[in-house]
């Protein structure tokens, strides 16, 4: 597989990682208070009713984005090992751990989608 797949699951991994960093708009409570990330959400005094909600679900956010890029480093190292039909796999998994956050993060199933179709190709 060439480079630029190799390329693309590498800046895949970095960006599942650090999806609880750099986040996305997301609000909470009847207020719609956007918290983007959970340095956000945990800056947000203990007596805002709705920051426990936002740590949690950044919390979730990390520690599924962490998941996905173990599997993306999964794909990886088969990609580099010529195995293209486990690195199909590990990205489908990829692409499965993200669906909770998936409108969001924009993350995996664009590049499993991607690499299905140039695999076809191929």
């Amino acid at each position: 597989m060439s480079e630029d797949v190799i390329n693309q699951v590498q800046k895949a991994i970095a960006c599942s990682r650090k999806w609880a960093e750099t986040g996305w708009p997301v609000t909470f409570g009847h207020r719609n208070v956007e918290l983007s990330s959970l340095k956000q959400a945990e800056s947000q005094p203990k007596n805002f009713i709705f920051r426990l909600e936002a740590i949690n679900y950044w919390q979730q956010a990390k520690l599924t984005g962490n998941d996905a890029a173990d599997s993306g480093q999964k794909a990886l190292d088969a990609l580099n090992n010529g195995d293209l039909s486990a690195a199909e796999n590990a990205l489908y998994f990829c692409q499965f751990i993200e669906k909770p956050f998936a409108d969001y993060s924009k993350t995996w199933l664009p590049l499993y989608e991607a690499f299905k179709e140039k695999r076809a190709e191929s």
